[in-house]
């Protein structure tokens, strides 16, 4: 079965309007990334327990805390401070109730592989102490950004889990065909994201060169895939991002962008011979 998951603050700032996104859409998870403009790294062990009941009422899940955590210089201190904030996320993970953490691998941290092993190893460590797994995303401009530094990481860093972004990929100029036949059976879970080799412009799930069809085909056995579409500005956007967003599509608002993705994406799933049953999609 193939469930899905989204980062909500893309469709809404506030967390009624995100549990309103997803249940409009039948999407019964949540990576949270942001609320009311509040990275969730920031967020005290109050308010997520606030949240946590908010979302259980409504009957959302969180599936993965979206974090930034690796989104820093490679000389952070993972034995003081830049320590104590991976506690403080795993704590939200406690409280939210979910068991997984994404995570980048440094910025600047290109010619210092020894020091992003040896940090990603006591991030690790940390995450264990919380009974927490850390979910490395290739994304720009860290060290895991392409396919051989992510299986470098892959070979040297034991305990970490990993998530594919096929848009991030392109946009560091790899083809998704190598992408997916050097990591597709490795990853632990996939984000949703497509784009436009050429232009670098984001578009729905199946419109792009990152080959989301082909991704979904090669799902054997149970995966969750987050939507992270990246459709058009959201408030958490300006404070995670300094690169301007290139789009194809317009859209009037971040609710109406969200949706396109969503139907966008389960289209995909339609023509791969995918049914929606009760909140997730069987053959």
């Amino acid at each position: 079965m193939i469930r899905l998951s989204a980062f909500s603050d893309e469709a809404a700032s506030d967390l009624q309007g995100q549990i309103a996104a997803l249940k409009r859409n039948g999407i019964p998870y949540m990576e949270i990334r942001a609320i009311s403009g509040k990275n969730v790294k920031d967020l005290t062990l109050e308010e997520a327990k606030e949240i946590h009941e908010e979302l259980e009422k409504n009957g959302i899940e969180v599936w993965s805390i979206g974090s930034p955590l690796g989104k820093a210089e490679v000389d952070a201190d993972l034995d003081g401070e830049y320590g104590d904030v991976v506690r403080h996320v795993c704590q939200i993970a406690n409280i939210l109730k979910t068991d997984k953490i994404r995570m980048f691998s440094f910025h600047n941290s290109y010619d210092d592989r020894e020091r992003v092993f040896e940090n990603l190893r006591k991030m690790v460590a940390i995450a264990k102490e919380y009974n927490v797994g850390l979910y490395h995303e290739n994304e720009k401009n860290v060290y895991g950004d392409t396919i051989a530094r992510v299986l470098d990481i892959m070979e040297n860093v034991d305990g970490l889990k990993y998530i594919y972004d096929p848009a991030n990929f392109v946009q560091v100029g790899e083809k998704a065909e190598d992408s997916l036949n050097a990591l597709h059976s490795k990853v632990d879970y996939f984000h949703i994201k497509d784009v436009i080799f050429e232009t670098s412009e984001l578009v729905p799930a199946g419109c792009g060169d990152g080959m989301i069809e082909e991704l979904v085909k090669r799902i054997d056995g149970d995966k969750v895939l987050t939507l992270e579409p990246h459709l058009m500005i959201f408030d958490a956007y300006k404070s995670i991002d300094t690169e301007e967003m290139k789009t194809k599509f317009h859209f009037e608002s971040n609710d109406e962008a969200f949706d396109a993705a969503v139907t966008a994406l389960k289209e995909v799933l339609k023509e791969a011979g995918y049914k929606e049953i009760n909140g997730g999609f069987t053959k």
